[in-house]
């Protein structure tokens, strides 16, 4: 079960870990997670292209060995990295220290001071530990969930959930994956179309 907007408890009970940027510019920052992967990636960068949007893409350290190319177009977007761990660890299930090497061997390829936990789970133990590695590491959580990576979602219902609920100086998540495509396909341009309607502008987690 998850919430599409982050509820206001569960930022409090974690209150080291980033949820929203607190930004009163009518800008959102758009997420992406789990690339880079052939065809998804360069689609969400043609679609980011059309708005002249800057966003944050949390990668996988064994994507980008796998495609380094697709990596260096995100690079060449003027994007910001994120480290999303080596193999894509759910902290929960994972011992600390073995986070902790997985986070490590992603950053020598990543060199980010932004991470994002896979599936949004990670012990107090493994932030505390990622952190005295790299004392200017922000976890970076989300405050709107488009839930694209639910195959029962039905495309409109994943517009939905982010254009309903997002709002000046929200982070949105999204996936670049193959399992997300078929909602992130049709529901980023909606989107996009929709909010610049609205006159938000969209700026990567590098500027805050």
């Amino acid at each position: 079960m998850y919430l599409v907007k982050t509820p206001w408890l569960l930022k409090k009970l974690y209150p080291l870990l980033t949820w929203d940027t607190g930004n009163a510019n009518r800008c959102i920052y758009l997420t992406f997670d789990d690339g880079p992967i052939p065809i998804v990636t360069p689609f969400v960068l043609n679609i980011l292209k059309q708005y002249n949007a800057k966003a944050t893409f949390f990668c996988i350290g064994d994507n980008i060995r796998k495609h380094p190319d697709i990596f260096e177009q995100v690079k060449a977007g003027g994007h910001a990295i994120g480290n999303h761990t080596y193999n894509h660890l759910k902290g929960w299930d994972t011992d600390d220290w073995t986070y902790l090497d997985n986070f490590l061997l992603a950053d020598e390829i990543i060199g980010s001071k932004l991470f994002r936990p896979p599936h949004g789970r990670i012990k107090r133990s493994q932030a505390a530990l990622l952190k005295k590695a790299k004392p200017d590491l922000k976890v970076i959580m989300w405050n709107v969930l488009s839930a694209d990576f639910d195959t029962t979602v039905k495309p409109e219902q994943c517009l939905k959930n982010v254009t309903k609920h997002t709002q000046r100086g929200d982070i949105v998540l999204f996936h670049d994956s193959l399992k997300a495509f078929d909602r992130l396909q049709y529901a980023l341009p909606k989107a996009m179309e929709y909010w610049s309607k609205q006159g938000y502008t969209f700026s990567s987690l590098a500027a805050e």
